[in-house]
């Protein structure tokens, strides 16, 4: 793997990500921003933020194997959701959660999260965009 992730001493270790991604590849790879549609453009999990969570970790995955790669190829992750507060994130974490599992998968990188007013469909709740670096 092209990607080294690590938790750097004089830093709170999060369970959710790790602080640091360091990258050696030579090849990087940007995925647009994924939203909760399915391969023919159909809103998975209107209202349900864990649902819509889980299919946009879905929609990564897709985009990672079609360049090749895969989550241990991520260097960095935003993660927009609509009218964040701190009580979504056990939904969010839900989301993270059963995405990994169908992934195979512990997604941690380096990740940002935002709360925005909206995104560009109104069914929308959650947007990923992520960086990875392949060799």
């Amino acid at each position: 793997m092209a990607i080294t992730l690590v938790n750097p001493g004089g830093l709170p270790e999060i369970d959710a990500y790790r602080q640091v991604s360091i990258a050696s590849g030579s090849k990087l790879v940007h995925i647009a921003g994924q939203v909760a549609w399915d391969a023919d453009g159909v809103t998975v999990g209107e209202g349900d933020l864990a649902a819509q969570v889980e299919q946009c970790y879905l929609n990564v995955g897709t985009a990672l194997a079609a360049a090749g790669g895969s989550f241990g190829d991520v260097a960095k992750l935003a993660v927009y959701v609509v009218d964040w507060t701190p009580d979504k994130m056990p939904l969010l974490m839900e989301g993270i959660t059963r995405a990994a599992g169908r992934l195979g998968v512990t997604p941690v990188p380096p990740a940002t999260l935002l709360g925005v007013a909206a995104l560009d469909v109104p069914e929308h709740l959650v947007e990923i965009e992520a960086t990875a670096v392949l060799d």
